[in-house]
């Protein structure tokens, strides 16, 4: 199992709120540039309003960020769009045989790992923002210029 697109899609959206600010976001507009269908963008800009890091108005096209983008990370976007449930990035098949000393034993042994595992990921996400994101874009567009 891998992480749900949805935070990339999400980081791309904020991403996107940012760099065209000045412009009409509406969700046909990034569902352009992230390459999907409109419904997906709506049902993940409704996730982001949700969380408080977009404002959307309703019948209204575009969108724009709630928050400076110095205080939207990366870990806000990943808990905001549900790319996995709760503290269940890595999991563990449910039902081991219990008679099997493995299959009794194999939870209790790597859930700890896994939780910390998934607690270094996401500090290490709390600690990216969306300007930094968005910085990291406009650099590499100098560079293909």
């Amino acid at each position: 199992m891998s992480i749900s697109s949805r935070f990339a899609v999400g980081i791309h959206i904020l991403t996107l709120l940012e760099v065209n600010k000045d412009e009409v976001n509406s969700s046909e507009f990034i569902a352009a540039s992230v390459n999907t269908n409109p419904v997906v963008i709506r049902k993940i800009m409704g996730m982001l309003k949700k969380a408080e890091l977009v404002n959307v108005r309703p019948g209204v096209a575009g969108a724009e960020l709630a928050r400076k983008l110095d205080e939207i990370t990366l870990l806000d976007v990943y808990k905001a769009v549900e790319a996995v449930p709760e503290n269940e990035l890595f999991s563990v098949h449910g039902n081991p045989n219990p008679q099997c000393t493995v299959g009794r034993n194999i939870q209790a042994a790597v859930l700890p790992i896994f939780a910390g595992a998934q607690a270094v990921m996401e500090k290490a996400l709390a600690h990216v923002t969306i300007e930094d994101i968005v910085q990291s874009i406009e650099e590499q567009d100098k560079q293909i210029e």
